[in-house]
């Protein structure tokens, strides 16, 4: 079973292309399956992520807001899915 990755996001977010590139360059790709969410498409997630964003969520958690770097996320998914086996 793969790990569900949400990105809260909207478009033009600098951060966010930034944060993406960052996943991929950790190289786990074939473990994760992504969803993005545009805040701007739900009043409720805009309110609460205006300012925030952006935010990744793990299988529902709060892993990351802002930043993140391949070595971090990295070793965030392969411990996940290695507790998954």
């Amino acid at each position: 079973m793969q790990i569900r990755v949400v990105l809260y996001t909207k478009p033009g977010c600098h951060l966010c292309e930034v944060m993406k590139e960052q996943m991929r360059a950790a190289h786990c790709d074939n473990l994760y399956a992504l969803e993005e969410r545009n805040i701007e498409e739900d009043p409720e997630l805009f309110a609460r992520y205006r300012y925030e964003i952006p935010v990744l969520f793990i299988n529902g958690v709060e892993a990351f807001r802002h930043r993140l770097s391949p070595e971090e996320f990295g070793a965030h998914i392969t411990s996940l899915a290695q507790s998954n086996q």
